[in-house]
């Protein structure tokens, strides 16, 4: 599939729903890797409070002609070091996937936010390590650092970039 239109932005609050909805695929996905349980209503419940209420936190949302293809959560209170932003959850719908929707997402997100980045992968996610590497690489051509954490409170590949502002 060779998506028309890919139009990424901020989320807005009256797409909350379809966020969360998608939050909820995305952790499904994730559900073999990813030790969670459903809760008493049947939902993982990813808590999307503080993409709304903290200045700090964005949200951004990827759509294929009108439809809702995935999402992107930028958090800035979480990092493994010294970067601003930190790729919180990234999902693109599988019908989505292997046609430019993920990397066109990502990189609207970091041009949208200047500055460091660090971008995490579960050590058992081969695919977004692969995704996550050739979308970084390509980006920065290169001029990036990848670490293979092992302790804290990430444990996995984590890539760090540095997003210059468009002049």
């Amino acid at each position: 599939m060779h998506p028309s239109m890919i139009v990424v932005r901020k989320a807005s609050a009256e797409e909350r729903l379809p966020l969360y909805r998608m939050l909820e695929l995305y952790q499904h996905d994730l559900s073999d890797i990813w030790d969670q349980d459903l809760d008493v209503h049947g939902e993982y419940g990813y808590s999307l409070d503080r993409f709304w209420h903290d200045t700090d936190c964005h949200a951004f949302v990827a759509l294929v002609d009108g439809k809702y293809a995935g999402f992107a959560l930028v958090d800035t209170a979480v990092k493994v070091g010294p970067a601003g932003f930190w790729m919180d959850q990234f999902f693109v719908l599988k019908k989505y996937r292997r046609s430019g929707v993920g990397r066109e997402l990502a990189t609207q997100v970091f041009a949208a936010l200047p500055g460091k980045w660090e971008v995490g992968q579960m050590t058992e996610n081969a695919a977004a390590q692969a995704f996550w590497r050739g979308v970084i690489k390509d980006y920065t051509r290169g001029d990036y650092w990848e670490r293979r954490l092992t302790d804290g409170w990430w444990q996995g590949v984590v890539q760090g970039l540095e997003v210059k502002p468009i002049a």
